[in-house]
């Protein structure tokens, strides 16, 4: 059993040397699909993890009336604390909130310093994402001291929408690679395959099991599709770490942080070295099965 396994592998072996080119064309072929199918995945990944940054620094900005006075906020603040789901409460005097905006952009709102139009704000943390905008709606009911109440709905819902939206294409062009993958690995066994017809016929006369012919062929696929998993793999380890170390800083000022590399890069090389022999083996399997009709 084992000496046959072995004699399986050793045959494979040769058929990727003997086949040359179609071999080459072959593994370049995963190669590309590895190399879009890592960038895909990294690009999904960290959307999803920046999404989730930004959602859960999404706080309820409830801006106090013009003119409220102390006794008046003090209130208001009680009220905002007894919100179902609400986990803090602080407040933002309209100073606070200029020195804010003018640190952000400049000197331009230097302007303002005599006469600030901005108002006080009480800035509302809850427990979970889930809850802002039920804590921001039952703000907005309190209409004595609140102005209005808001999460940036317009700008977080367009970056929920956009984080949703590549997610699903990005699983949807993901799986679009794998099937090209497949068919390109699947032709390229099948032209084997029928280059060494007679030799398989001969086998089969002389008694030959079907499980004893398909082996090679199983294991000439994912040769394949490791093979072409390296440089993906490779691009995957120092490319991200790159782009991680040139983009991450910027982000950081955001309070936001892409997925730091280590264990992340070892994952999804390890996730490309899987998936390269399994679409090479199934490519093979694939190309058996419709084209010899074992």
């Amino acid at each position: 059993m084992i000496r046959t396994f072995f004699r399986h592998i050793l045959e494979s072996f040769k058929s990727l040397k003997r086949n040359g080119w179609m071999t080459v064309s072959s593994i370049s072929a995963v190669t590309i699909t590895l190399t879009l199918l890592g960038v895909f995945l990294l690009i999904i990944m960290n959307t999803v993890k920046l999404a989730e940054d930004m959602e859960s620094n999404v706080d309820v900005s409830v801006f106090i009336t013009y003119g409220t006075d102390d006794e008046g906020k003090e209130e208001l603040e009680e009220q905002l604390k007894e919100i179902p789901h609400v986990k803090s409460v602080s407040f933002s005097s309209q100073d606070d909130e200029l020195k804010r905006i003018q640190e952000a952009y400049g000197d331009v709102w230097g302007l303002f310093d005599q006469d600030n139009p901005l108002l006080d704000v009480f800035t509302v943390r809850a427990e979970d994402p889930e809850y802002v905008k039920e804590i921001t709606e039952e703000a907005s009911t309190i209409t004595k001291y609140v102005d209005k109440a808001s999460y940036g709905e317009d700008l977080s819902d367009k970056i929920f929408g956009i984080a949703q939206k590549v997610r699903t294409w990005g699983l949807i062009g993901s799986i679009i690679l794998l099937v090209v993958a497949i068919f390109l690995i699947s032709n390229t066994i099948r032209i084997t395959i029928l280059s060494r017809e007679r030799e398989i016929q001969i086998m089969r006369l002389v008694g030959a099991k079907n499980g004893y012919i398909r082996w090679p062929f199983f294991l000439e696929g994912g040769w394949i599709g490791i093979l072409g998993s390296f440089i993906p793999i490779a691009l995957m380890f120092f490319g991200y770490e790159k782009a991680f170390n040139i983009i991450n800083p910027v982000l950081l000022r955001s309070n936001y942080t892409l997925i730091e590399p280590g264990t992340f890069i070892i994952q999804i090389s390890i996730l490309l070295l899987g998936i390269g022999f399994v679409i090479g083996s199934l490519g093979s399997v694939i190309s058996m099965r419709r084209f010899l009709k074992f």
